[in-house]
């Protein structure tokens, strides 16, 4: 009896102990200097010359907030302030401006129901764009640009705080006219549950999908190609959060592979579903993998797949947290986590 006993104990141990080290959270290599009050999203600026020296922008979400832009060693070397609740930010290369092709960062400014533009890296404002138009609710808060490989056109595509079902979010074309940035409104598209609100967005620019999270309910896709109509294409991860659906950001891995990463927010992890779908299906997407991460309640989220230096030679994860800074991951970090998980599936 008592060789019983003391088998289902150790055994009990052994099990918790592996439990332990399955649910290590992740830690940051660098932790950004503080903003002034509210970090909410983020985007990466690679450095085309040098990619060492690429920037992570990131917002500060408070009504006196900004955007304040980082190195990769998390210290601040710019500052757009004075901005009335920046919520969410994008970055695009290659935009036609006065007659040479520049990159930009895209804000949501929502307090002014405004999208801003500025030119990257030195953060020259270049235009701003008033969004939902004649609707009643208008309170920008999400934001991805689309930049369309064949045509190199360039859209933004916005949410909102408050949105209705079938139209809650907008696409707009960017083109450059006197100097400015100047958006047309080219769709009006996207289901919701009603349950929440909708903030996050990502565009896979290769494949040509959108995702977005429906807060309280999923991730839905549609094609990020306005000309390829407003169809749903998938809607998943309905079971994979703790509450809320988050941040979502896409590690391309080469040849249409890859993951799309989202935020489940209250369990402080990511979930990893595959970027090219399963089982032969583009629009079908199983969780494979869940990153335990020392982020704290993340809305927000980037990566990408450059060699960044010594410290992110895979490309760096960014991802906001409570406390007023952002936190940079070595994406090895991430990707033992992801083998590991996904070959027990």
């Amino acid at each position: 009896m008592k060789k019983t006993v003391f088998y289902i104990a150790l055994c009990s141990a052994l099990v918790q102990c592996t439990s332990l080290n399955l649910h290590k959270k992740v830690q940051p290599a660098v932790i950004t200097e503080q903003v002034n009050f509210d970090t909410d999203d983020p985007a990466i600026w690679i450095n085309p010359q040098d990619a060492s020296q690429s920037l992570i922008i990131g917002t500060d979400k408070e009504t006196e907030g900004g955007l304040f832009v980082f190195d990769l060693n998390g210290k601040i070397v710019n500052k757009v302030p004075g901005l009335k609740r920046p919520n969410n930010v994008d970055v695009e290369y290659g935009f036609n401006f006065q007659g040479k092709k520049i990159d930009i960062a895209v804000t949501t400014e929502r307090q002014q129901n405004k999208i801003r533009i500025y030119e990257v890296p030195s953060m020259e404002e270049i235009g701003a764009i008033s969004v939902f138009e004649g609707e009643t609710d208008r309170d920008p808060m999400g934001i991805s640009i689309y930049k369309n490989p064949h045509t190199e056109e360039i859209f933004a595509i916005v949410g909102r705080k408050f949105g209705p079902g079938g139209t809650y979010l907008w696409q707009y074309k960017l083109s450059e006219n006197n100097g400015k940035v100047t958006g047309e409104v080219v769709r009006k598209f996207g289901n919701f549950s009603g349950k929440k609100e909708i903030e996050s967005i990502a565009v896979d620019d290769e494949l040509g999908f959108i995702y977005y999270s429906d807060e309280g309910f999923g991730v839905r896709k549609y094609y990020a190609d306005p000309a390829k109509g407003n169809q749903e294409l998938a809607l998943f991860g309905q079971k994979d959060f703790k509450e809320d659906v988050e941040g979502i950001s896409i590690y391309d891995t080469g040849n249409g592979k890859g993951y799309i990463l989202i935020s489940n927010q209250q369990a402080d992890t990511f979930n990893v579903y595959r970027r090219e779908g399963d089982n032969g299906n583009a629009n079908q997407h199983y969780r494979i993998a869940e990153i335990p991460v020392s982020t704290k309640e993340s809305d927000g989220s980037e990566v990408v797949n450059v060699n960044l230096g010594p410290k992110f030679p895979n490309g760096v994860f960014v991802a906001m947290t409570n406390g007023k800074v952002f936190h940079y991951y070595d994406w090895r970090e991430f990707q033992k986590i992801i083998d590991e998980q996904s070959q027990s599936k």
